[in-house]
């Protein structure tokens, strides 16, 4: 998470979506409905992903999503998971010019 909020800091110049984020996860952020439905469904593959189910998407298309953008969405999750667990497993530090959490 440090990473993500640096970014919505530094680059996007969103500091205060990024203070709510790490004080107070998605849940409580300043975030529009759709964006709310994505966070859903990227945690639930992030931490349930047998769970899933062609709901979750229908989920998305009503909040306004579309397939490519399911789809695109989709992949950004799993690839980062996939990264993620790569450098855990291989005990990669993170990159030093980021504040430590």
């Amino acid at each position: 998470m440090t990473a993500h909020a640096y970014d919505l800091r530094v680059v996007v110049e969103e500091a205060a979506l990024a203070d709510a984020l790490e004080q107070n996860g998605w849940e409580s952020a300043p975030l529009e409905p759709a964006e709310r439905a994505l966070c859903a469904y990227a945690q639930k593959l992030t931490k349930q992903p047998q769970a899933m189910v062609e709901a979750d998407v229908q989920n998305l298309r009503e909040a306004g999503w579309s397939d490519l953008e399911i789809q695109d969405a989709c992949q950004v999750v799993a690839y980062f998971n996939y990264v993620n667990r790569l450098a855990d497993g291989l005990g990669v530090a993170p990159e030093s010019e980021l504040p430590q959490a």
